[in-house]
């Protein structure tokens, strides 16, 4: 037997075994805390915490890439062929003296790392979320369905079994980019990759959730679901436009506001700027990039951000008018304003490391509450006159609602 490869697979196993001591915690925690709650609870608690560990993990994220820490570990799954920097001293220490402040050093090494770790344990949780909903599953369909059966929230296995799966798709796409090393556009997927396995546990969470509460989402109109579903796909456009500014490190292309290199259009190069399959820094030809086109990077996302700003602002000022939905409304307004102060606070004060790495966070955020708010509330059938100043209770069914479309 080739005892090469069996060296090979080395760093992976200690990764893997990394993850699982890691989820071994929190998954405790919950069975503890919820030892007498009913399977849907159990699933809610756990299914909120590994969504909080997974935003965590965005921030850290946005922490290691913003700290140039993305190749501290220039190799996958391990670091130079090691299960952590402490087997790597010795290629870590001559990289660094090479290059004191390049991409490899032992403090970005640990960054790096610690992030595989963490990414590492969020994954074996989300396999155990979908582990544990199927069985929950399997027992609810094997067990005789009471008489009123079909007024009661049930559980799906299709969303953890879909998140599973994207969080294999995740892991690969943080593999590319250290090894395509930091590849503009498989960065960019890799952070929309995050803010989607974020809806996904969002999802989830709300789900289990009604079906704990045996409870249905609130019934709205269709311009108010339809507000949500187009400020959700405009924010999505909005988030990839931030990504494609953050992994082209086109921040300080603009250092004024509202203007930007004192004029209200700039000389921008849009095909250079959004050319999307080519190196960092580089055109598709190898040419150095012209700084017009990190201008171009850099304006469409402030233009862009003008749009979001004032459709969260709409979209919370009519939430608020439905008590189911108030909550969502205050956090949608609160964290437009704290996107709009670290937006400005990134522009004007050269880029900070807590504002860049607050404004990322406020971005997942922003995608997080306005899936709460799309999965707790449906849209009225056609028959059935809703206004969006209905305060019926939260989950509390209209008199046409069909309890099964609601169910997850």
């Amino acid at each position: 037997m080739d005892t090469g490869s069996l060296y090979d697979l080395t760093p992976i196993a200690w990764l893997m075994a990394a993850g699982v001591l890691i989820a071994l915690g929190p998954l405790l925690w919950v069975w503890r805390r919820n030892a007498g709650a009913g399977p849907a609870r159990r699933l809610h608690a756990l299914t909120v915490l590994t969504l909080f560990l997974t935003f965590d993990l965005t921030l850290f994220g946005a922490f290691t890439r913003l700290t140039d820490s993305g190749l501290g570990c220039p190799d996958w799954p391990g670091c130079y062929g090691n299960a952590s920097p402490v087997g790597a001293r010795h290629e870590i220490a001559m990289a660094q003296s090479a290059q004191p402040t390049g991409p490899v050093t032992h403090g970005k090494a640990w960054v790096e790392m610690i992030h595989r770790y963490l990414a590492t344990g969020v994954g074996v949780l989300i396999l155990t979320l979908a582990a544990a909903t199927w069985i929950v599953r399997r027992r609810q369909r094997r067990a005789p369905a009471p008489a009123d059966a079909g007024e009661h929230a049930t559980l799906s296995a299709w969303w953890p079994a879909a998140t599973l799966v994207w969080v294999c798709l995740q892991g690969a796409f943080g593999a590319l980019t250290v090894t395509w090393k930091l590849f503009p556009a498989i960065v960019t997927l890799h952070l929309l990759g995050a803010v989607v396995l974020l809806v996904l546990l969002c999802i989830q969470a709300v789900r289990y959730r009604q079906a704990a509460a045996d409870r249905l989402p609130v019934v709205v109109s269709p311009g108010l679901r339809m507000g949500l579903m187009l400020t959700s796909a405009l924010l999505l456009l909005q988030i990839a436009l931030g990504g494609w500014v953050s992994t082209n490190y086109a921040v300080l292309a603009c250092t004024q506001f509202p203007t930007c290199q004192g004029s209200w259009w700039p000389p921008m190069n849009f095909v250079q700027g959004f050319e999307i399959w080519r190196h960092l820094g580089v055109t598709g030809d190898g040419a150095p990039l012209d700084f017009s086109a990190l201008t171009a990077i850099h304006y469409t996302h402030r233009l862009m951000a003008y749009a979001v700003f004032a459709a969260l602002g709409v979209l919370a000022w009519r939430l608020r008018a439905i008590a189911a939905l108030r909550p969502q409304a205050r956090w949608l307004a609160g964290l437009a304003l704290l996107q709009l102060a670290t937006g400005l606070g990134n522009v004007l004060l050269g880029w900070p490391l807590a504002a860049a790495v607050l404004h990322t966070g406020g971005a997942a955020a922003l995608a997080v509450v306005l899936t709460w708010a799309i999965c707790e509330s449906r849209r009225a059938p056609a028959t059935m006159a809703v206004h969006d100043h209905d305060n019926r209770a939260p989950g509390a069914p209209g008199p046409h609602t069909n309890p099964r479309e609601a169910a997850a």
